[in-house]
């Protein structure tokens, strides 16, 4: 069977549930678990797990879920994923904690894509299973929103350090979310009258002293001004020592950052920047798009006119051509499981290696001396290469590499000078992208 894998897919918004609680470590599982996967059965609708993960996955269903905990088990904890074979994507968890340990029920649930969650219909299902869940579990906290603004908001670690956060949790009002599930401690911090008098879509307090919070009625929209509002009044009533004005301005200010974005890139590097943008977590990509939109890249300086070319210095010019398709063929070499397309030559295959190298983070990720030694080298003959195939360029062999030229119309070319540039940093792949000087080359072919 073949999961859905979350983070397999194109980098989106999607809705997280965390849900901290406790559970009956002295009743059998099957018993104590029981109401859990009846919620999740009844709930869940389209986004229900289809494949069940211990030591291996099988399809789900009420034994195999059993199996997979029992396997997974060790002295003190056992757990277990749930995913999904079709659309929306599901990544969910299960985990429970045994003594010596705190016995501890923990789940994440992350279902992608957020816009799934755009019917009230799907989103009121939700709430009542986490309801559910929350009404049969010491709950501590739980929290479904959407995974960017999490992210925005600064969660879970809301400017503490990762050993604190860890240690006390969500111990006080850090921040309200679409859905919220406050335990009982919370819920005398904050007081109890004061937190179900919250304005809210839906305040409930449920059998167990825990309080059920749903601020908008569907999680999708949860960047729209009215909820935002509805976000800010919730939390400075919960946290009276707040201010609305400045919780509200922070909310749209991270909404803001989320609003989708038109790219307008350059368009010499357009098709490399569109998949670069792709790569950049969610909750960072409209704001990257920007940047990118207002971003020009730098006028390759890597020429002379045709007329101040250095002269071949070689004994044989075509043993030094031969000597540079080598030097390409080694880059073919290095790329091709990851870059078919650089078998082809083409300016297309420039963009493909040029996204490579970015997602690579290449020239941080590798040896400076093993880079400058052998990639350097590579790299500017295929560019080389790649002006002389499609653009009718000509090399004109130098004993230095960095002088080697092409001569196309009425410019020469130094593609190693180039290669040695765009091998200094991550940017430099950017500001000194293949792409872009084949694009200036072709536009000055005649």
């Amino acid at each position: 069977m073949k999961v859905l894998k979350l983070h397999g897919l194109k980098d989106e918004d999607y809705l997280r549930l965390t849900f901290d609680g406790a559970f009956d470590h002295q009743a059998a599982l099957e018993h104590e678990l029981g109401p859990l996967l009846q919620a999740l059965e009844e709930y869940a609708g389209e986004w229900m797990p289809d494949v069940v993960n211990g030591k291996r996955q099988r399809k789900y269903s009420r034994p195999s879920f059993w199996k997979a905990l029992e396997e997974r088990r060790d002295e003190n904890s056992t757990g277990l994923g749930l995913y999904r074979t079709k659309w929306p994507a599901l990544d969910m968890s299960l985990s429970l904690w045994f003594p010596p340990l705190p016995p501890k029920l923990g789940i994440f649930i992350n279902v992608k894509p957020l816009s799934f969650f755009a019917e009230t219909k799907r989103c009121r299902q939700f709430v009542e299973m986490v309801r559910a869940w929350a009404s049969r579990y010491p709950v501590t906290h739980a929290a479904a929103h959407s995974i960017d603004d999490k992210e925005l908001a600064g969660s879970p670690d809301f400017g503490r350090d990762e050993r604190t956060s860890r240690r006390n949790g969500f111990d006080k009002i850090y921040e309200v979310f679409w859905l919220n599930v406050f335990g009982p401690k919370l819920v005398e911090t904050v007081g109890r009258e004061r937190m179900l008098s919250t304005p809210a879509h839906r305040v409930e307090e449920l059998p167990n002293g825990s309080v059920l919070l749903v601020t908008w009625p569907t999680a999708a929209d949860f960047a729209s001004d009215e909820a935002r509002e509805a976000q800010a009044r919730a939390h400075v009533h919960l946290r009276p020592d707040l201010d609305f004005p400045t919780v509200l301005r922070t909310l749209r200010e991270r909404s803001a950052t989320l609003a989708p974005v038109e790219p307008r890139f350059h368009p010499d590097v357009a098709p490399l920047l569109s998949r670069v943008v792709d790569l950049v977590a969610s909750h960072e990509r409209q704001r990257r798009i920007a940047e990118f939109n207002a971003w020009q890249p730098p006028e390759p300086e890597e020429w002379r006119p045709a007329d101040s070319a250095l002269p071949p210095d070689v004994e044989d010019p075509e043993r030094a051509r031969e000597h540079y398709g080598t030097l390409a063929e080694h880059l073919v070499a290095l790329l091709h499981t990851e870059v078919p397309s650089v078998f082809e030559a083409t300016p297309e295959s420039l963009t493909d290696a040029d996204y490579y190298f970015w997602r690579e983070e290449f020239p941080t990720s590798r040896l400076r001396e093993a880079i400058d030694e052998h990639a350097v080298p590579a790299i500017g003959a295929y560019l080389g290469e790649v002006l002389v195939r499609n653009l009718g360029g000509k090399w004109i062999p130098r004993q230095k590499l960095m002088e080697a030229q092409v001569l196309v119309g009425n410019r020469v070319w130094l593609p190693f000078v180039r290669a040695w540039r765009y091998m200094r940093s991550r940017q430099a792949l950017l500001d000194y992208s293949l792409t872009r000087l084949y694009r200036v080359a072709e536009r000055h072919r005649w």
